[in-house]
């Protein structure tokens, strides 16, 4: 099936099992807004446990803070966002659609990358077990003249960020012969930049309203805390503040579902360092994060890194941790080495010292800091798309199934009773009572059990427990595994520990330890 085609059923899928919804719906929706139903919303709080708890509990020297989104405008000034927040846009003149300038070269490449594999993957099955893609990749014409294309337009694309050249962005475009995905025409307008911040008034007259914006990114308001929490919490350089909350982008080409939308959350955590260390602890983060992510278990060729050509004003370093979407690798967090840039600058604009002594030293200075960025909507994105599977069964049926990992499962059990009399669904709902406080159960008493089945592998419901006559008789239950289909008979006072065990995110966590 084309990955095209997946995305389309995965986005259906989510709408139709209550993970995502079209914000206001009822009014047409809204662009690039979206509500999480009642399985989505479990699906992202379990994530945010996870990357929480990953942080703040197993690393005794991060905590965590949850600051206002509301923030003094002048911080925005201190951060370059009221100067440098822009993103290089370019029109249509046929289409009057708007899009990045940056993006559209970017997949360009990514399709010069798709022309490469096809012929691999022609010749992977023309060869077979004597195929070897290493040498067809360094020997193939065809594979060396698609490299050497995108490495020129690479090169010059790299150069163009670099030196803001909005002029040369524009002549790639155009010499790429890159057209609108509406109109078809390559009509393009000068490229321009456009900030991305979200403006407000505060105040209650118009005269006295000062000018405010909703916050971007969440990271600034851990730098202007700073010094509050290293004193409050006595903290020692290295240590880490964690937050999760809501930033707001005004996404001109805002698109790919819940992957670029205008309003989305966040998981952040600063690390601040000595200077002079950053890089080392910038290698130590990228190796900890990947890792957090591989230990979900959807397959290490799911992931790879991708360094930035053009580093950020405030960088030495920085990475992306990106991971294979129905569309293409795309970035799902990034690592970044900010050096001291964040806070020198509010030292400079508040007026107010801040900076660390290290007693070690003996001397004060300005922390550097390491982050660790990532998208709270695109990682369920992640999850959604590593986890979505279509399968043909012996009997030649097909089911679809959400193989999450069991920790994230929106519902870890689903208990049903066979039929709707003789005291079965009293016994279901007993079980139901006994196991509430430790997992999210579901009773699930409509259809046949086998539509009850499907119905719970659609939602990724890790464990299924049906109750039967003979549950009445002994007070064993059928239990049956989501990714295998296969059913034991055990006793009901055992299940707690027979699903708890599974479904805790202990699992995880020791796989970071690792």
């Amino acid at each position: 099936m084309a990955q095209e085609d997946v995305f389309k059923k995965l986005v259906s899928h989510c709408k139709e099992y209550g993970f995502v919804f079209p914000s206001s719906e009822i009014y047409d929706g809204l662009g690039a807004v979206y509500d999480y139903g009642q399985m989505g919303v479990e699906l992202k709080n379990n994530i945010k446990k996870y990357w929480w708890d990953s942080m703040v509990l197993l690393n005794d020297n991060v905590v965590g803070i949850d600051s206002a989104i509301f923030m003094h405008p002048t911080i925005w000034k201190a951060s370059g966002h009221v100067d440098a927040f822009n993103d290089p846009l370019i029109d249509n003149k046929d289409s009057k659609k708007r899009y990045r300038a940056d993006v559209l070269i970017e997949d360009y490449l990514a399709k010069i990358d798709e022309k490469v594999n096809k012929e691999v993957d022609k010749a992977a099955k023309r060869f077979k077990e004597a195929f070897d893609e290493e040498q067809f990749r360094a020997t193939n014409p065809r594979v060396l003249e698609y490299e050497a294309k995108k490495n020129d337009v690479h090169t010059r694309f790299a150069n163009a960020l670099n030196n803001s050249d909005l002029e040369e962005l524009r002549q790639i475009i155009i010499d790429c012969e890159i057209v609108c995905p509406i109109s078809g025409t390559k009509n393009w307008t000068e490229v321009r930049q456009f900030n991305l911040m979200f403006a407000t008034d505060m105040g209650s007259t118009a005269d006295g309203a000062m000018k405010v914006y909703l916050r971007p990114e969440t990271a600034q308001g851990i730098f202007v805390n700073f010094l509050n929490v290293q004193k409050t919490g006595r903290m020692k350089i290295p240590f880490g503040i964690a937050q999760i909350g809501k930033a707001f982008r005004n996404e001109i080409v805002a698109r790919q579902f819940i992957f670029r939308m205008r309003e989305f959350e966040q998981m952040e955590m600063q690390f601040f360092v000595r200077p002079g260390e950053e890089l080392e602890w910038f290698k130590k983060w990228k190796d900890t994060r990947v890792k957090w992510h591989k230990a979900l278990g959807f397959g290490d060729k799911k992931y790879r890194f991708h360094d930035h050509e053009k580093l950020a004003h405030y960088a030495n370093a920085a990475t992306d941790i990106e991971f294979e979407m129905p569309f293409g690798f795309k970035e799902v967090e990034g690592i970044h080495s900010r050096t001291d840039f964040d806070l020198s600058s509010h030292e400079k604009f508040s007026g107010k010292k801040i900076q660390y002594f290290d007693p070690e030293l003996g001397k004060s200075y300005v922390p550097y800091v390491i982050e660790t960025s990532i998208g709270v909507d695109r990682m369920f994105l992640t999850v959604m798309a590593g986890s979505y599977c279509e399968e043909t069964l012996e009997n030649g049926e097909t089911r679809v199934v959400l193989r999450l990992p069991v920790a994230l499962a929106p519902v870890k059990l689903a208990v049903m009773p066979l039929t709707k009399k003789d005291g079965l669904p009293e016994k279901a709902q007993e079980i139901i009572d006994n196991l509430k406080f430790d997992f999210k159960c579901q009773y699930d008493e409509k259809d046949s059990i086998g539509k009850r089945y499907r119905r719970q592998d659609a939602i990724g419901t890790p464990f299924c427990v049906t109750v039967d006559h003979q549950s009445l008789e002994d007070n064993t239950v059928t239990i049956r595994h989501r990714d295998t289909m296969e059913q034991e008979r055990v006793a009901i006072a055992d299940l707690n520990k027979i699903i708890a065990d599974k479904v805790s995110m202990k699992s995880l966590f020791k796989q970071l330890g690792e």
